[in-house]
């Protein structure tokens, strides 16, 4: 058992039986029986960093609270545990055994911001109450979320899944490439053509690029080069970026658009401010970006160029036949329920869940109150976008009131905004058919704390060691075929050790997420 997992789980199984918050008295098993009744249970949920929820003085008694309490048929108990502060709240919590009845996660159920819960035995698995009282949510989460929120085989966790886990999208100015008069470009080859066409046009930055390729890994997506996903390779499982023909491959890509100036000389050191601004500027030719930011670019880019458009078009191909950029979790948050509830309370709230996927539910978490928020006429909505930040923060806290549902995007919303069919066409067509798939761990790899150089700071960040080396061999200072040398540093520094405790997960199925590649 893991070394994380043993230390918490000695206070949690001690304590766990003393919650205050499970079980239930005969009263409490006859009420939660009864439907006609509201039913009562507590629930701890992130703030996901809503400003909105994060500012309430008194949660429970907030207006889309009790506006949702009405309409559910619910009386709830809520804490908000706030994002910034999450898996050292959801740690004081496991170790001190006070456990709700129902409790959010960010991430799966092994993740590390559950302390070795399930493992230990503190929630109840779901398998017969979802298959029983769930259809809704059993027709609609895919199996890979399925298997995010499950461990031995046995589901635990009610995900906010994403239908897409492909996300981000490659974005170019279409004017500028009208002006050009080429098409749109599908190879590496046509993207470099249409850089350069870019710059003879004056374009400050053809493609956009950005400190530590976040958000600008589109030649290692094109190679299946992004350097924090793992693969297998001669019966081991190894950062991507043991494979140095595609690696040298990528990076000949990022050193020909460096030399060519298709990217910022100071490319290594721009920050998302920065990054955002000069896109918002009109100084941007392509981009990467999440799909849901078109209407935004849009909006801002426009109100600098009056004439600009903007598009999502399909990430460049590879000649291995991949493109896009690396697949997100398919699970956003998950819901635990307590395993001292009883199985009257357990069996509401999972009715609770699947209610949430009813298009009255969906109506109500995307446009609120009828009257007040929309009117409906002939089955059109017309709604009232709100038009300042905080409007916005309360809009998105009423839709983080539907705890179980697709996280991709708010369909009902989009389909209503000028250009809002553009977004749902770009995650529908274009993303569905890209997307770098990988190995991934949950909880992460133990060897990764030891070697804090050679592990992934941020999940679609490559190690900093790996970093170090792209940047310096892009400017030059060191040549690209040197890139099997790297290998070797790494392997010297602490690699091998990663690769073999990566190797043993994957061989015994110990928390391993992996997610195939897509292509046409």
């Amino acid at each position: 058992m893991k070394k994380w997992i043993s230390l918490i789980l000695a206070s949690t199984l001690l304590t766990a039986g003393l919650a205050g918050c499970g079980g239930g008295s005969k009263k409490e098993t006859a009420d939660a029986s009864d439907e006609s009744k509201p039913l009562k249970f507590s629930i701890s949920l992130t703030t996901s960093g809503n400003a909105y929820a994060e500012s309430s003085k008194d949660i429970n008694n907030d207006k889309w609270v009790k506006e949702f309490e009405k309409r559910a048929n619910v009386d709830v108990d809520m804490s908000m545990i706030p994002l910034k502060d999450f898996d050292s709240k959801m740690a004081v919590m496991f170790a001190g055994g006070d456990i709700p009845d129902v409790v959010q996660n960010v991430g799966g159920a092994t993740d590390k911001s559950m302390s070795g819960s399930i493992e230990a035995g503190v929630f109840m698995p779901l398998d017969d109450l979802l298959k029983e009282y769930a259809p809704n949510i059993m027709k609609a989460v895919p199996k890979e979320a399925w298997a995010e929120v499950s461990y031995k085989g046995k589901i635990y966790g009610v995900p906010t899944w994403l239908s897409n886990p492909s996300r981000r999208a490659t974005f170019i100015r279409t004017d500028l490439l009208e002006k050009t008069g080429l098409p749109v470009p599908k190879t590496m080859d046509d993207y470099l053509n249409v850089m350069r066409a870019f710059k003879k046009l004056g374009v400050p930055a053809p493609y956009q690029a950005r400190e530590n390729f976040k958000y600008a890994d589109i030649g290692f997506g094109a190679y299946d080069a992004l350097g924090y996903q793992f693969m297998e390779k001669d019966g081991e499982v190894v950062p991507k970026f043991y494979n140095a023909d595609n690696m040298e491959k990528a990076l000949n890509v990022y050193k020909t658009m460096y030399d060519e100036g298709l990217i910022q000389k100071d490319f290594a050191t721009i920050q998302a401010p920065q990054y955002s601004e000069n896109i918002e500027a009109g100084n941007a030719g392509i981009w990467t970006a999440n799909a849901a930011s078109l209407l935004d670019f849009r909006t801002k880019i426009s109100a600098v160029v009056p004439d600009a458009k903007v598009d999502i078009i399909p990430s460049p191909e590879g000649d291995n036949g991949l493109k896009g950029y690396g697949l997100y979790s398919s699970v956003n948050t998950s819901l635990y329920i307590n395993s001292k509830v009883s199985k009257e309370k357990a069996i509401r709230i999972i009715k609770l869940f699947d209610w949430m996927q009813t298009p009255e539910a969906a109506k109500f978490y995307s446009f609120g109150i009828e009257g007040e928020n929309y009117t409906e006429k002939d089955g059109k909505i017309d709604y009232k976008f709100p038009t300042d930040k905080a409007g916005n923060d309360e809009q998105n806290f009423r839709s983080m009131l539907r705890w179980v549902g697709d996280g991709t995007i708010n369909r009902e919303r989009t389909e209503l905004l000028p250009g809002g069919t553009d977004v749902l066409k770009a995650l529908d067509e274009t993303l569905a058919h890209e997307g770098i798939g990988g190995i991934g761990f949950v909880p992460e790899l133990e060897t990764f704390g030891q070697n804090p150089d050679l592990a992934s700071k941020r999940p679609d960040q490559a190690p900093k060691m790996i970093i170090d080396h792209m940047v310096k061999m892009i400017y030059g200072k060191e040549p690209i075929s040197d890139w099997p040398k790297v290998i070797e540093e790494y392997k010297q520094k602490g690699g091998n050790d990663i690769v073999k405790e990566a190797t043993e997960r994957f061989k015994n199925n110990d928390g391993i997420l992996n997610q195939s590649s897509r292509n046409q």
